[in-house]
C-alpha cells in the first residue's frame, strides 16, 4: 500500500476528503429542506385535527450516515487502503473510511505487541535470522497460532536463503503471506463474497457457545440484509437461555425484520425453526437468519439438536441454500480456536464469523482459524454498533494488523 506519509498519498486523501465534506454537506442541505418540508406538512395538519398528539405526528427523517471525522491519519490510510484496491475517489463513502478506521482501531491492541515491536527490532536493517526468531515469538504471543507461524516463517527463511530484506520489504512479505493463509480456505469455498442468492430461501445457521457475541451478531446481519435489501426473517431457535429471544427482538426492531418465536419455557428449537419456514415460504423471504443454543447440558446434546434443526430444513426446504457459520470472539484466543476445532468435527460448518476484534490483543487468531481449521472468515465485528459488522475482505485486515503508526 502507498506509504501515508507521502506528499501523493496525502493529496489523494485530501481530494476525496474534499470531496465527502462537500457530499455531506450536499446531504445534510437536502434533509434540512426536506425537514422543513415536514414541518410545514405537520403545521397543516395540526390546524386541522387539533386533537392529534405531538407525538403522532410525522417524524422528522433521521440522517442515517456516518459524520464525516477530522482529516487525520486515520483518515488518509483508510482512503490508500481504498484506492489501492482500485477505488476512486468519488466511489469512496463515509461508511467505508469509518468502517476502516474502526478495524485499524479495533487492531490496535494485537498491533501494539506485534507490529510496533516488530518494526522496533527491524528498523531500516535487512533481516538477519535472529529477527526471524523475535518474528515468530511475536506471532505466536499475537494467538497467529503454530501452524500459520512455521508457514509463515519458513517462506521468511526461505527467502532469506535467496537474497538480502530490508526491513520495509519484509514487512511487505509478511503482509502478502499472512493473507495467502486467510485467502486459502475462502478460495477453496468457490464462494468469494458470502451474499444471500435472490429469489432462493438462504438459510443461515449462528452456531456457537454461549458467550461469543453469536445473538447479538445475527442482529447485526439481520441489519446488514436488511439494509441491503433482501427480504430477512429471524428465527429465536435459542430457546434454552432466557434472555436470547427478547434480545433478537430488539434487535429486530432495530433492523426492522420480523423475529419469529416461541414463548414457552424450554420450548423446541426445531419447531421454530418449523414454523420460521413455513413464515419464510409465505413472506418469500430471502434469508432466515436462525439462532441456535449455544450450550445444553453436554456437547453430543448441542451437537444433536443442531442436526434435527438441519433435519427439519432439509424435508421442508431441500432446495434451500444452508450456510452453518460459527461464531468466535477473538479476545477468547486459543480457545476460540479450540470451538472452531471442536465445532467444526461435528457441525458441517461452512465459514466464521469473528466477533469482539476491538481491544483485543489476540486478533492474529483469525489466520488460525484459516489455517488449522480451513474455515473460510465471512464477517468480522470490530465495535458495538449496529453497523460494526462487516463481511471479511482479506486485504484490508491485513493492512490494519500491519499498520505502522
Amino acid at each position: 500500500m502507498t506509504n501515508i506519509d507521502s506528499d501523493n498519498s496525502r493529496e489523494w486523501a485530501a481530494q476525496a476528503y474534499a470531496l465527502l465534506k462537500k457530499r455531506q454537506e450536499e446531504q445534510k442541505q437536502e434533509l434540512q429542506l426536506q425537514e422543513e418540508q415536514k414541518q410545514e406538512l405537520q403545521l397543516q395538519e395540526e390546524q386541522k385535527q387539533e386533537l392529534i398528539a405531538k407525538e403522532n405526528l410525522i417524524p422528522a427523517k433521521a440522517n442515517a450516515d456516518t459524520e464525516l471525522g477530522e482529516f487525520d491519519d486515520n483518515f488518509t490510510w483508510s482512503a490508500m487502503v481504498l484506492a489501492s484496491q482500485g477505488k476512486k475517489i468519488n466511489q469512496i463513502s463515509i461508511d467505508e473510511i469509518d468502517w476502516l478506521t474502526k478495524l485499524r482501531k479495533g487492531l490496535e491492541e494485537t498491533r501494539k505487541g506485534f507490529v510496533t515491536e516488530l518494526l522496533d527490532k527491524l528498523g531500516d536493517d535487512p533481516l538477519t535470522p535472529e529477527s526471524l526468531d523475535d518474528l515468530e515469538t511475536l506471532l505466536i504471543r499475537a494467538d497467529v497460532g503454530i501452524d500459520s507461524t512455521d508457514k509463515v516463517i519458513s517462506a521468511l527463511r526461505k527467502k532469506l536463503n535467496e537474497e538480502v530484506v530490508g526491513g520495509e520489504a519484509g514487512i511487505k512479505f509478511l503482509k502478502k503471506e499472512l493473507k495467502l493463509i486467510i485467502d486459502k480456505p475462502i478460495i477453496n469455498s468457490g464462494t468469494d463474497l458470502l451474499v444471500p442468492q435472490k429469489g432462493k430461501l438462504n438459510v443461515w445457521l449462528l452456531v456457537g457457545v454461549n458467550g461469543v457475541g453469536k445473538t447479538t451478531t445475527l442482529g447485526k446481519l439481520a441489519y446488514l440484509s436488511s439494509r441491503s435489501n433482501f427480504k430477512t426473517l429471524i428465527a429465536a431457535a435459542d430457546t434454552f437461555r432466557a434472555a436470547a429471544v427478547e434480545q433478537l427482538k430488539v434487535w429486530g426492531e432495530r433492523s426492522n425484520v420480523d423475529v419469529i418465536s416461541n414463548q414457552s419455557k424450554n420450548a423446541d428449537p426445531a419447531a421454530v425453526v418449523f414454523d420460521a419456514i413455513n413464515s419464510a415460504k409465505k413472506r418469500n423471504v430471502e434469508l432466515l437468519l436462525v439462532d441456535t443454543a449455544g450450550r445444553l447440558q453436554t456437547k453430543n446434546n448441542l451437537m444433536d439438536e443442531l442436526a434435527k434443526i438441519k433435519k427439519i430444513i432439509d424435508k421442508k426446504v431441500p432446495d434451500a441454500i444452508v450456510e452453518s457459520l460459527l461464531v468466535l470472539d477473538a479476545s477468547q484466543g486459543q480457545n476460540g480456536l479450540k470451538q472452531a476445532k471442536s465445532f467444526a468435527k461435528s457441525a458441517n460448518l461452512s465459514g466464521a464469523i469473528i466477533t469482539k476484534l476491538d481491544g483485543t490483543s489476540r486478533g492474529g487468531v483469525s489466520l488460525a482459524v484459516s489455517e488449522e481449521v480451513n474455515l473460510p472468515i465471512r464477517f468480522i465485528g470490530a465495535g458495538e454498533g449496529i453497523k460494526d459488522l462487516r463481511p471479511f475482505n482479506s486485504y484490508e485486515f491485513v493492512e490494519a494488523l500491519l499498520a505502522d503508526k
